[in-house]
């Protein structure tokens, strides 16, 4: 098989729809590039073969969700990658849905890119971009390009497939990770893990900041000037914590650990606060070349809905990149139990050598 460029997954609506916008802007984004389409769960073995030549492993996916949100097809590619969880090692990715409706591209865009990075791929800072019945999603974008709406949908997709392709992780002789938690040291499961990790993290410059009630408010919305006069200065009208200790060591880190027990299928009130807060710094500063990581921890179950919230709010929306399997997701209850959970102390070290091979430079090589 030849190499390629960059590997775009296109799936068509029902009976073979194809989406005519979708066309007309992958045909824009993908000009000059040498492509290798796979159309069907049929052909995702490609990705499988030892013996395919994969070119720059850079990956597209590109749906057509229709009316309904509900393409079969992929619904069959999303099970191939759950029981190949390997199968995108080393890809580097990103996402494009288009639907016949203002509803479901961000819902299965997120669900989407939590499976393929549990099978490995790294998707690059704001890697989806949604194609929805009205195009009203592009109402800012298109003011801020002074175009219209689909001229701006197909901007935003050739902007997509250029940061796919230049995309090249930062290495650091010595990485600095900033480490974010609401959690008591003496009965979280999830900073038992996060110690546990820490441990074997050599070489790393790491700053723990925990957000417990009473640190921090917050956003209510401020008018944009005045969120942006704040951000300019690297703060926020609300100040304290988040603008004294926060913003600081966000623009230091090379990567952002979130530390995430799972309240009520959602991420705790303070951690959701901090991202809503970090808005002002976004105002101004971009987080591109920042890795997110996250350890979640379920009493009972929906990991992964507390992961795809990280995904959504800090990859989609903050631009940090998502390294492949971003994310530890353990199941445990009572105090003290997720550090005896069967095989822990292996996931825990795959974990912190996922987390040094992606950020030092010494491991990289």
């Amino acid at each position: 098989m030849n190499s390629s460029d960059i590997t775009v997954i296109k799936l068509q609506g029902e009976s073979g729809g194809e989406s005519e916008r979708l066309k007309e802007v992958l045909l824009a984004a993908l000009d000059g590039l040498k492509v290798h389409f796979i159309h069907s769960a049929d052909e995702m073995g490609y990705f499988t073969d030892k013996t395919a030549q994969h070119g720059t492993k850079r990956l597209l996916f590109a749906v057509c969700l229709g009316k309904t949100g509900i393409n079969p097809e992929y619904y069959r590619v999303l099970r191939f990658l759950r029981e190949n969880p390997e199968s995108l090692d080393g890809w580097t990715g990103g996402v494009v849905m288009d639907g016949d409706s203002d509803l479901y591209t961000k819902s299965v865009a997120r669900e989407l890119t939590f499976t393929a990075n549990c099978c490995g791929c790294t998707f690059v800072g704001r890697p989806l971009v949604e194609g929805t019945k009205t195009l009203s999603n592009f109402t800012i974008v298109a003011g801020n390009m002074e175009t219209d709406l689909k001229s701006a949908y197909k901007k935003s997709v050739e902007i997509l497939v250029r940061e796919i392709m230049e995309f090249e992780r930062p290495l650091s002789d010595r990485p600095n990770l900033l480490v974010l938690h609401a959690s008591s040291h003496q009965t979280s499961n999830t900073f038992a893990l996060w110690n546990a990790v820490r441990e074997r993290l050599d070489g790393f410059d790491i700053t723990e900041i925990g957000l417990r009630n009473g640190t921090l408010s917050d956003c209510s919305g401020c008018p944009y000037k005045m969120c942006l006069h704040f951000g300019e200065k690297g703060s926020c009208f609300y100040g304290g914590i988040i603008a004294e200790d926060v913003y600081p060591a966000v623009k230091k880190a090379d990567a952002l650990m979130m530390l995430c027990p799972n309240y009520n299928d959602a991420l705790s009130a303070n951690l959701t606060a901090f991202i809503n807060r970090l808005t002002a710094l976004f105002r101004t500063t971009r987080f591109y070349d920042k890795a997110l990581f996250g350890i979640v921890v379920s009493g009972y179950s929906g990991s992964d809905i507390v992961a795809e919230q990280l995904i959504a709010a800090l990859n989609m929306n903050k631009t940090f990149y998502l390294p492949g399997n971003f994310a530890m997701l353990e199941t445990a209850n009572n105090a003290g139990s997720a550090m005896k959970l069967p095989g822990i102390e292996e996931r825990i070290e795959q974990f912190a050598e996922n987390i040094t091979k992606t950020l030092k430079k010494e491991a990289a090589e």
